[in-house]
């Protein structure tokens, strides 16, 4: 995949499928470390050992729509290639929680890409799901919270186009300020 919030929105499908009802979404680039870690947990009925140690197969998959599962497969390959890894833990009822690891400057590393769109077709999902977002650019951080915005806005469902509107603004304003800050570390590896 060409952008790694397409990866993001790949697991955040998994997800979903999963029946998850909270999902939190952790980006954290340590730019001393040269690291970026991306986290993904979700409160879904989760995996067996068996099929945590088959899910990196591209021919296995817990889906019946299709015969291959190659979301995984792919993130764990984009991790391998710029120097990281891909870890996956899961157990049945407690949820999946899944981080791929980056070295930051890896000139393979692919761009975040749009974090808002992608994060806003999570907002836009039916049925609505409680999530959590935070990137952090070493000490700076980005923290939305839905069920806090649900809780300001009352009866206001977060799909009304005022507020989509708003969130869109609000949140591509504040990654942009985020993606400025790591721009020189990439520009100076």
């Amino acid at each position: 995949m060409i952008e790694l919030s397409l990866h993001l929105l790949d697991m955040i499908q998994n997800s979903i499928e999963a029946s998850a009802s909270k999902i939190e979404i952790r980006i954290d680039e340590d730019l001393q470390a040269d690291l970026l870690r991306i986290e993904i947990k979700d409160n879904g009925r989760g995996l067996s050992e068996e099929q945590t140690a088959r899910v990196l197969d591209p021919f296995y998959t817990t889906r019946k729509t299709r015969h291959v599962g190659l979301g995984l497969p792919l993130l764990s390959e984009a991790c391998r290639r710029c120097e990281g890894a891909l870890e996956i833990r899961s157990l049945p009822g407690a949820g999946t929680t899944i981080r791929g690891t980056f070295r930051h400057s890896h000139v393979d590393r692919a761009p975040l890409g749009d974090m808002t769109s992608v994060l806003l077709a999570l907002l836009l999902s039916e049925p609505p799901l409680d999530w959590l977002y935070i990137h952090r650019v070493d000490e700076e951080e980005f923290r939305l919270d839905s069920s806090e915005i649900q809780k300001e806005l009352m009866e206001i469902p977060l799909t009304h186009p005022k507020v989509r509107k708003w969130l869109m603004g609000f949140w591509a304003e504040a990654e942009n300020g985020l993606s400025i800050r790591a721009l020189p570390a990439r520009v100076g590896a």
